[in-house]
């Protein structure tokens, strides 16, 4: 029997204003859970300001007001009585350049849980292993632990990043272009940890490289000034798009 998936976050005619811009218009989509979603669009799509309207990230900018619903499980993140420290910790971000902090790989994976007041040692060396071997890491540091994440090269510091938001058991993770300027390597082992990630959790992939999409995502949406132009399983998206803009963008047309 097939089963039936779930929604887990459901937008509802977002619109995204930066004082009298206009930066996301009508949005309307459905997201199941444990699946991979990739964006893609041109540079100033709104791909990126649609990501961060799903932490609530752009209320960090002055400006900022959004108008229509977004639902996490049916709860609507931007009710006022929403607890917007505890949606992060539901809602995690990797963001385009790794930020390690300049302390040991042990402690930027555990930093998050440490400020949450958990210092249990026992429990953190638990969370350490298992938040670094989810994000494909853990055998290539597990013996120096105690090495400044500074150290790490570039993409062993993104899946460091990645480790760091997987320790505070987040529900969705939400990559900006986590593979931005990392070798094919390094973006080989991200992809790889994605797939493998999206059966605990649901992932939503923000990417410029539309061959990044056509590898790990199960749906893809192509946004296009400010607009969803198109959502579909992956497949269709890039064999047999609806809108020419889409089929425009994904051949190199445009963008």
């Amino acid at each position: 029997m097939i089963q039936e998936k779930r929604i887990k976050i459901d937008i509802r005619h977002l619109n995204l204003y930066f004082f009298k811009e206009k930066i996301l218009k009508d949005i309307n989509l459905e997201i199941s859970s444990n699946q991979i979603l990739g964006i893609i669009g041109p540079a100033g799509s709104g791909k990126t300001s649609f990501l961060r309207s799903l932490n609530r990230m752009n209320e960090l900018e002055t400006g900022s007001r959004i108008e229509g619903q977004i639902l996490l499980d049916g709860i609507d993140i931007y009710k006022k009585e929403l607890n917007v420290v505890t949606l992060r910790k539901r809602v995690g971000i990797v963001f385009a350049l790794p930020v390690a902090l300049p302390m040991s790989i042990y402690e930027n994976v555990v930093y998050g849980v440490r400020l949450s007041g958990n210092n249990d040692k026992t429990h953190l060396d638990e969370i350490v292993e298992k938040s670094l071997s989810e994000a494909f890491l853990w055998d290539e540091v597990k013996d120096r632990l105690s090495l400044s994440g500074l150290r790490l090269s570039g993409g062993q510091q993104q899946r460091l990043c990645l480790a760091r938001v997987l320790a505070m058991k987040p529900d969705v993770i939400l990559l900006d272009e986590p593979c931005s300027g990392l070798d094919p390597i390094s973006t080989t082992w991200i992809e790889d940890a994605l797939t493998e990630l999206k059966k605990l959790y649901t992932i939503i992939l923000v990417t410029n490289n539309t061959m990044q999409a056509a590898r790990v995502a199960d749906t893809t949406a192509f946004f296009l000034m400010g607009e969803l132009m198109e959502v579909g399983l992956t497949k269709k998206i890039f064999t047999d798009p609806v809108k020419k803009e889409t089929n425009d963008y994904i051949t190199g047309r445009f963008g």
